[in-house]
């Protein structure tokens, strides 16, 4: 494509208008270093546009509470059979000491989310397990906001108990759970995870859940999987599918949406050798990384307006870079993540308040602590 019309796509972006998926996919082919330098600054301004100059940030902690899962997805390196060696389910009072240690560091969010395991059940149900790890927390911790169980978890506690996504959601939303992460989305088109997910749910149910999570009440998150066998026409379909999710939720009124979307370039150093060797690298390419952050602020930056990169899979200086390219907010601490350093990610496990404000600061922009849902908070510190 020439660049005069890259140019053109850019400026309608600039007017306001929603680009076309087949604009969109156009400017991911770009290789011109001025196109993709002129993509950059139209995500800029329109980040700034529409979230501000302030970056945020969170203080929270992930719990994986099991690893022992049913599936088998080519890109995890977190997952473990039952007895197997690695394999562990935390009990009541390792998840209550890890909530103790969160909230002796200020942390307003635990994000939970674990394997598949069958056999996690109380008194012959899924859900009453489920609930049951809610309940550890949110008893001794009120306050604390639970960001909990992924669509595809929902999905899972449906099928073994014989129940509607609306049942399981309602009795998690009822309990305690605060908002559910936009995980187990990897790429949205069904080519794509017969590869490198076939156990998992298909597009369609995960976009089912998740427009009744918003139905119900229950905001999201959304993600994208990316840097692995997908094409620029998936990557860009994939966001459409968001796009037309949250004009959904717009549209028909629901009390909820999608507070952000998380971009999570895959990691392959310790993944399943099938895809590592398709994909021929163990870690990300950032300008990759970049220009699809780029392109994913200008093609749903109208819609939604945070945009976070994962500090885990990108190290902190690439998250950094990429607070010039679209995003507005760099993450939380985690305090201790499991899935992607276990899969060979170089980032770490852990960043404290002061790392993550000191990374903001050093693009000469404000930071500001924020809660799960993008309310401003009081700055608070957090150490790992």
């Amino acid at each position: 494509m020439k660049t005069q019309t890259v140019d053109a796509i850019l400026n309608r972006a600039l007017t306001g208008t929603d680009i076309s998926p087949e604009e969109g996919v156009a400017l991911l082919k770009q290789t011109e270093p001025a196109a993709i330098a002129a993509i950059r600054q139209t995500a800029d301004e329109l980040r700034r546009r529409q979230a501000g100059e302030t970056v945020t940030y969170i203080i929270n902690r992930n719990i994986n509470f099991t690893n022992i899962c049913e599936q088998h997805c080519s890109f995890c390196a977190f997952r473990r059979d039952d007895a197997e060696e690695g394999a562990f389910w935390l009990d009541a009072g390792k998840i209550l000491e890890k909530a103790t240690d969160a909230v002796r560091q200020d942390a307003t969010e635990i994000c939970m989310q674990g394997g598949l395991n069958p056999q996690a059940k109380v008194a012959g149900s899924s859900l009453s397990f489920y609930l049951q790890l809610v309940k550890i927390i949110k008893d001794e911790f009120p306050q604390l906001h639970l960001h909990a169980f992924s669509p595809q978890e929902v999905q899972f506690i449906a099928r073994e108990d014989g129940l509607s996504y609306a049942d399981v959601i309602v009795a998690l939303r009822d309990a305690g759970v605060g908002s559910m992460p936009g995980t187990a989305a990897e790429v949205l088109e069904d080519r794509v995870r017969r590869i490198i997910c076939p156990e998992k749910l298909d597009s369609n149910t995960w976009l089912e859940i998740v427009e009744t999570a918003h139905r119900l009440g229950l905001p999201t998150t959304s993600t994208m999987l990316c840097g692995h066998i997908e094409t620029p026409e998936e990557q860009i379909s994939h966001l459409e599918k968001l796009r037309l999710l949250q004009q959904t939720a717009i549209d028909r009124q629901y009390p909820v949406r999608i507070s952000e979307f998380i971009l999570l370039p895959f990691v392959g150093e310790m993944a399943p050798a099938p895809l590592r060797r398709r994909v021929g690298r163990d870690q990300p390419l950032l300008a990759d990384t970049l220009l699809l952050t780029a392109v994913s602020r200008i093609f749903l930056g109208n819609w939604i307006a945070n945009h976070q990169p994962s500090w885990v899979k990108l190290g902190l200086a690439g998250a950094t870079e990429a607070l010039k390219w679209g995003c507005n907010d760099i993450g939380g601490t985690l305090m201790e993540e499991h899935i992607t350093t276990m899969a060979g990610a170089q980032g770490g496990s852990c960043q404290t308040a002061e790392a993550l404000q000191a990374a903001i600061h050093s693009l000469g922009r404000p930071d500001r602590q924020r809660d799960t849902l993008y309310r401003p908070l009081s700055v608070l510190s957090a150490g790992c």
